[in-house]
C-alpha cells in the first residue's frame, strides 16, 4: 500500500475545525483511520492531537518555536519544490530523527531536516504542522475524543476502551490495537510487567466532616506526600521504576532502587505505586524543587545522592505473582502491602470514622512537614488514569495545576525577566487552555532566569511586551479565592494567585481543566457567603444551607 500523504491530515485538521458535533469529528476520525495502513495508525493518531514523540519518551525536539516561524517565513519565498510531497510516515520519522540528535552540529542538522520537509509542503500543510509543533491545534479533538472514536472504531463499550488505555498507558498504541483486531483487541489488554499504567488520580476534598456523613462509613487516611509519585516494576532482580508521565527514570534514582532490593524478596513479581520525598539532615521533608533536580539529573547521579537523599513511601500494590489487583478493594489491597513491605517504606494511614480524627490526622502530617492528606475510601478499587471521588486529597491551601501560555515582560527589579505569567487551565472540549489569571509572585531570581530562559524557547510571538509560548510548562498555583470576571474569555479568575512549585512531572493536558475551575467556584458558595449566592444556590436546584 502506498504511503499516505500528510496533506490527507492537514486536510482532515482543517475538516475537523469547522465541525461543531462531536459525533460529527468521531465519524470525520474513524473514516480517516480506517483507510489507513496499519503502520500509520499509531503516528496518525498522535500528530492528531499535537504530539511529535513517542508517549512516555524522554526524547524532545529541541527546536524552538522562533526556529520554526523563521522556516516558515523562508519557505513563504520560495516556490514549491518540485518533488514527492511529505508523507504521514516521513513526517512522523523525520520528527523522531529530530529529537534523537545531540551534540556538536545538531542545531543544523535539526534545521536541515526540518527545511526538508517544510519546503515540500503547502501552505495547509505548513499550517498544521506548526500546530502539531506547538502543541495546541485547536480543532477541537482530545484524548477523550479519540477514544471515543476507538471505541467506534473496535465496535468496544467506552469503558472497556476507557480501561485499555489507562493500562496500556500510550494512546497511539491502543488506536492501532482497535484498527487491528477490533473489540477482541481491546478486551484483552491486560496489565503487563515493565509496561506502565496510568496512575489513578484524586479529587480535591472541602469538608471532611461533609464526606463522612455523605459515606456513612469509616475511611482510610494517608499522609500525602510533597513528593514525585513513582510506579515500581518488580521482577526477580530487575527492578524498574517510572514516573507519573510514564518516563523511565530508574536510571536516576539508584538509592531508590537500592530500597526497593530492601523488601523485594518477599514476591517474585509486584507492581507497587509510591512516592519519593527528598528529605534533609534532620529526616523532613525538603522542597520540590529540590527533588526535580534529582529527576532532571542524567549525568552525575552520585554526586546529587548525598546531597538530596530520597526516602521512598509504598502506598499501593497493583498486581503480585501473576495476580492483577485492579479490582481489589483497597482493604485487601492495603492488607497485602502491610504483609509484604516493611512499616518504615508503608505511607502512615489511619481508619477514620469522624472529622475530628480526619483534623488530628492532619495536624500530624502537617507537624511532620508534609502536605496533607488522602483520604480513600476503603471499599475502592484501583481505577488507573480516573480521577474519582474514591480518592480525595486534603490540604490547608486551595491550589490548582495550570499552564503558562504567555508572559509580560518585568520592570523595576524583574527587567529583562519574563515575570507576570499568564496562566490557563486545560478544556478537554476543545483541545486547548483558557486563561484565569496572571501573575509574577512565588518565584526566587533564580527561577526567574530559568523561567525566562524556558520561555523564550517556547517562544510563540513577541509584541515586545507580551511573549506568547506553546503551552508546555505546568504550575502549581496557590490562590484565596476564583471570581467571575469579564476581563478573560473563561470567565473567571484567580485572586491573589501565586506560584507553589514548578511542575515538570506533568504533561499540559494533567493539568486542572475549566470545568474543576467552575467546580471549584461553586463550592465557594457552600463553605462562605460571597455575594450572589442566593442566585446560586436557586441555579443548582437547591436551597440555601
Amino acid at each position: 500500500m502506498a504511503e499516505t500523504p500528510y496533506r490527507e491530515l492537514a486536510e482532515l485538521c482543517e475538516r475537523l475545525s469547522r465541525l461543531a458535533g462531536r459525533k460529527d469529528k468521531v465519524a470525520q476520525l474513524v473514516r480517516f483511520l480506517r483507510k489507513l495502513d496499519l503502520e500509520e495508525v499509531e503516528p496518525a493518531s498522535l500528530l492528531l492531537i499535537g504530539r511529535t514523540t513517542p508517549e512516555g519518551g524522554v526524547e524532545k525536539l529541541e527546536v524552538s518555536v522562533a526556529t520554526v516561524f523563521d522556516l516558515l517565513r523562508e519557505s513563504s519565498q520560495l516556490t514549491l519544490m518540485d518533488s514527492a510531497p511529505p508523507t504521514i510516515l516521513e513526517v512522523w520519522r523525520t520528527l523522531q530523527s529530530i529529537a534523537s540528535l545531540r551534540g556538536a552540529g545538531s542545531r543544523e542538522r535539526r534545521l536541515s531536516l526540518l527545511r526538508s520537509l517544510v519546503h515540500r509542503m503547502t501552505d495547509l500543510e505548513k499550517r498544521w504542522f506548526l500546530k502539531q509543533l506547538i502543541g495546541e491545534m485547536q480543532h477541537g479533538v482530545s484524548e477523550g475524543l479519540l477514544l471515543e472514536a476507538v471505541s467506534e472504531l473496535a465496535n468496544a463499550p467506552m469503558e472497556k476502551v476507557q480501561r485499555a488505555f489507562m493500562l496500556l498507558g500510550r494512546l497511539g498504541e491502543l488506536v492501532r490495537l482497535a484498527a487491528a483486531e477490533g473489540r477482541s483487541g481491546i478486551e484483552s489488554v491486560k496489565l503487563k510487567l515493565f509496561r506502565p499504567l496510568r496512575p489513578m488520580l484524586a479529587e480535591v476534598c472541602h469538608d471532611p466532616r461533609e464526606l463522612l456523613e455523605k459515606l456513612g462509613e469509616p475511611v482510610a487516611l494517608e499522609y500525602k506526600f510533597d513528593g514525585a509519585r513513582v510506579q515500581i516494576h518488580i521482577g526477580g532482580p530487575v527492578v524498574r521504576i517510572f514516573s507519573r508521565r510514564l518516563g523511565e527514570v530508574t536510571e536516576g534514582l539508584p538509592d531508590v532502587v537500592q530500597q526497593v532490593r530492601e523488601f523485594a524478596d518477599g514476591f517474585r513479581e509486584a507492581v507497587l505505586d509510591g512516592e519519593v520525598v527528598a528529605v534533609g539532615g534532620n529526616g523532613r521533608p525538603m522542597p520540590f524543587q529540590e527533588l526535580l533536580r534529582r529527576f532532571r539529573r542524567i549525568r552525575s547521579v552520585e554526586e546529587e545522592l548525598e546531597r538530596v537523599p530520597l526516602k521512598l513511601w509504598i502506598f499501593d500494590i497493583l498486581y503480585l505473582d501473576g495476580r492483577e489487583l485492579l479490582d481489589e478493594l483497597y482493604a485487601e489491597r492495603r492488607r497485602l502491602l502491610e504483609e509484604l513491605i516493611p512499616p518504615s517504606y508503608l505511607t502512615p494511614m489511619r481508619v477514620a470514622r469522624s472529622a475530628d480524627e480526619v483534623e488530628a490526622f492532619l495536624r500530624k502530617a502537617l507537624s511532620e512537614g508534609h502536605e496533607g492528606l488522602m483520604i480513600k475510601q476503603l471499599s475502592s478499587p484501583y481505577r488507573p488514569g480516573r480521577r474519582e471521588k474514591l480518592w480525595l486529597k486534603l490540604k490547608p491551601a486551595e491550589t490548582l495545576d495550570l499552564v503558562i501560555v504567555a508572559a509580560d515582560w518585568g520592570h523595576g527589579r524583574r527587567t529583562g525577566w519574563l515575570s507576570n505569567y499568564h496562566l490557563a487551565a486545560y478544556d478537554p472540549e476543545a483541545g486547548g487552555f483558557r486563561v484565569i489569571g496572571k501573575t509574577f509572585k512565588g518565584l526566587t531570581d533564580e527561577e526567574f532566569e530559568w523561567m525566562t530562559k524556558r520561555l523564550l524557547e517556547l517562544k510563540l510571538s513577541d509584541d515586545g511586551y507580551t511573549v506568547r509560548v506553546k503551552p508546555e510548562i505546568v504550575v502549581e498555583v496557590a490562590y484565596n479565592e476564583i471570581q467571575r470576571s469579564p476581563k478573560y474569555p473563561s470567565g473567571y479568575a484567580l485572586r491573589f494567585a501565586r506560584i507553589t512549585r514548578v511542575r515538570t512531572d506533568k504533561r499540559p493536558e494533567e493539568a486542572d481543566t475549566i470545568q474543576r475551575v467552575k467546580e471549584l467556584y461553586l463550592k465557594q458558595f457552600e463553605r462562605k457567603r460571597l455575594p450572589g449566592e442566593d442566585l446560586i444556590w436557586k441555579l443548582r436546584g437547591g436551597p440555601l444551607k
